[in-house]
């Protein structure tokens, strides 16, 4: 089935709204806990993302085998959820998930007491849980540095545990704000975390379902700030985000203010308005970086030449997001050249609207898509797979197409 997609720009309107679907996040996270809770209840706002689609069937499925698809948090939350619940039970997802690493997780969940073994190559999906009967360890030291979607993980299930447990991080910690947003969740379900100098202490306690309502998606938010930017709009409005957001991803507000564009929270969202441009030379991504394809992007879209760093992740997301960056980047004549973890985005010599058309790929990645899809301002864009942006954000192209661009190819 050809599932290409082809954007052209239009007239872009000044007064539509965006609205931004729940943040995936959240949402699983937020399940993962409730389905910890002795009665859970019903979480507000669910991201429509198949990720989260897919964690809140694999919750509600008892069965032998979970398979995640290529939901990358799914196996990471489950992988914890199904070692302290579950016996005689697997979990498995895509080609590409089994290539994804996932030892440190395991040999943290081994050291606790639980029993885990690989289906596969050592190190990687499948996985079989063979029980936890008994809690040997209740301190571990675990490596920061790789995924703290790991470290998410392991606090989401130490409340569990009979003896609760105690994270000491070693090496720089990566996307911290996303530790930061599991233990306000678990907080906000009855549980306290106590913090101290990269050491994460939790007890043995009972989450209890308290309502709770899933904020939007600061990550889609930042490819309507790259629009904002390249486009001609004067004012953009979107719709439910808030000031005090849990999401590292909101820092994208703050970052964008010296690429010229303003942030005003007002009427229940955010209005997006031009001010002075002060570029920054230098980017870090530790912290925020599924925002690296979005800025990769309008630097190269405005001709600033830039240096990010922080994105060492991103070699083991979806796909190998820096050289899928580099193949991409390079069709209008842009780089990401890697020297020392330190990556210098070149813009290309040919200004992007002299290009007729840009065929892009995906990689089988969202982010691929709707980073790059912000260029249809400047020339006609398409990609390979237009059901890509289901993973996180499955109304994207008719937003695209309600603000103002003409879309073929897409199913709807």
């Amino acid at each position: 089935m050809n599932h290409k997609i082809t954007l052209y720009k239009d007239f872009l309107k000044e007064n539509e709204a965006i609205n931004i679907p729940g943040s995936k996040s959240e949402s699983n996270r937020s399940l993962i806990i409730n389905a910890l809770c002795d009665s859970p209840g019903s979480i507000d706002n669910l991201a429509s993302a198949r990720d989260t689609v897919t964690m809140l069937r694999c919750l509600k499925t008892k069965a032998d085998v979970y398979d995640v698809m290529d939901a990358g948090t799914a196996m990471r939350f489950l992988t914890a959820y199904l070692a302290v619940t579950q016996n005689n039970v697997s979990i498995t997802g895509t080609d590409r998930m089994k290539k994804r690493p996932i030892k440190i997780l395991v040999d943290a969940l081994s050291q606790i007491g639980t029993s885990i073994s690989y289906l596969g190559h050592e190190g990687y999906p499948p996985l079989k849980f063979n029980g936890f009967n008994e809690q040997l360890e209740d301190k571990l030291s675990i490596a920061s540095n790789i995924s703290s979607q790991y470290i998410s993980a392991l606090l989401m299930v130490a409340p569990k545990l009979p003896r609760g447990l105690t994270l000491s991080l070693t090496g720089g910690t990566v996307s911290k704000p996303y530790i930061d947003m599991t233990i306000a969740l678990m907080r906000h379900f009855g549980v306290t975390v106590e913090v101290s100098n990269g050491n994460y202490a939790v007890n043995p306690q009972t989450y209890t379902f308290k309502p709770f309502h899933v904020e939007p998606d600061w990550s889609a938010v930042s490819y309507w700030y790259s629009l904002f930017k390249l486009s001609d709009l004067e004012s953009l409005f979107i719709a439910g985000v808030r000031s005090d957001s849990n999401q590292g991803d909101s820092v994208v507000a703050k970052m964008m203010t010296g690429f010229g564009v303003r942030t005003s929270f007002e009427n229940g969202g955010i209005r997006l308005t031009r001010t002075n441009e002060h570029l920054p030379q230098e980017l870090n991504f530790m912290e925020c970086p599924d925002l690296a394809q979005t800025f990769a992007v309008i630097c190269a879209g405005i001709g600033h030449r830039c240096y990010f760093t922080g994105l060492q992740t991103l070699k083991i997301k979806e796909t190998d997001r820096v050289l899928a960056l580099q193949k991409e980047l390079e069709k209008f004549g842009a780089d990401l050249k890697e020297q020392n973890e330190r990556w210098e985005l070149i813009p290309g010599i040919e200004p992007i609207a002299n290009f007729s058309q840009l065929d892009f790929e995906t990689y089988e990645d969202h982010r691929m898509a709707m980073a790059f899809a912000p260029l249809a301002v400047f020339t006609t864009v398409s990609f390979d797979d237009y059901t890509v942006v289901n993973k996180s954000y499955p109304s994207f192209w008719q937003d695209m197409e309600k603000i103002g661009f003409h879309i073929d190819g897409q199913n709807s």
